[in-house]
């Protein structure tokens, strides 16, 4: 039901945001409970949407047969599974400071209520994006015990991503979506038209990440970081096509996972060598 790529999105840009926190690297105790708080935060939502949408998993040809809709896993299972983790994140934030754990509940709404968007606007990439772009302010108030505002250009840049690399997912759901009367922006748009807006949520990442770098006044790697995500950008797009969608799952679990994953060992390896 869950796999191991969808924690790698957003677990990296909690990473820079705990490292920017930090200053370098974080204490043993932050780090760890930051991963396990990230992995049942991921793990809970992801259930907790293939719950929410069951009966619609069953009734789309490419979701039907997903654990739910197939009958390898029950409702009561996947019900309480996403209670454990739930449990598990609260944990988690109690263990790294009093802020954290009083503002676990907010960001668990902010996780969960994301599956309902779907059914009432176009936008609901967006509020998948704030779900997964709420990760490195969380990762930030995790070490500090406060919110700096400057972490918040992260956020934002987390948000347009996602939702630039979600509205090309939609793509392949649009005459299902349709026929669901649900929302997306290709719902609305098509799909040509779908796939600038997604190019442009991306180069508006991309302005955020470079406010980011300018407002930490990282050094040169963190800018050869934002090199390497504008050209990994640009090969994603190039994969994915107005007719012809058949490696869009390469562009979206692959080359996301890359994107992520590069951009906080640049980071990284900025401040640790300042």
């Amino acid at each position: 039901m869950i796999k191991w790529e969808h924690s790698i999105f957003a677990l990296p840009f909690a990473l820079c945001g705990a490292m920017l926190a930090a200053s370098g690297l974080p204490s043993t105790h932050q780090l760890l409970w930051i991963v396990v708080a990230m992995i049942a935060a991921r793990s809970a939502a992801m259930a907790f949407n293939r719950l929410a949408d069951a009966a619609l998993d069953a009734a789309n040809p490419r979701t039907r047969t997903r654990a739910l809709p197939a009958g390898q896993l029950s409702p009561a299972f996947v019900a309480t599974f996403v209670v454990v983790a739930c449990g598990i994140f609260i944990v988690a934030a109690a263990e790294l400071n009093r802020l954290a754990f009083l503002l676990s509940p907010a960001a668990l709404a902010v996780l969960l209520l994301y599956s309902y968007t779907k059914r009432f606007t176009r936008w609901s990439h967006v509020a998948l994006g704030f779900a997964l772009g709420i990760a490195p302010a969380a990762a930030w108030i995790a070490v500090r015990g406060s919110l700096d505002l400057r972490i918040l250009l992260l956020t934002a840049a987390v948000t347009f991503w996602v939702a630039g690399f979600d509205v090309l997912y939609a793509c392949q759901d649009l005459d299902f979506d349709r026929s669901a009367g649900l929302h997306s922006i290709p719902c609305y748009t098509g799909i040509p038209r779908a796939l600038w807006i997604a190019r442009l949520f991306h180069l508006f990442m991309l302005f955020l990440l470079i406010a980011l770098v300018r407002a930490f006044a990282l050094g040169k790697l963190a800018w050869a970081g934002i090199a390497a995500v504008a050209l990994l950008l640009l090969y994603e797009h190039s994969l994915v096509k107005s007719n012809d969608l058949s490696r869009l799952n390469a562009a979206f679990f692959t080359m996301n996972g890359v994107i992520s994953v590069v951009f906080a060992i640049f980071i990284a390896a900025d401040l640790f060598l300042r």
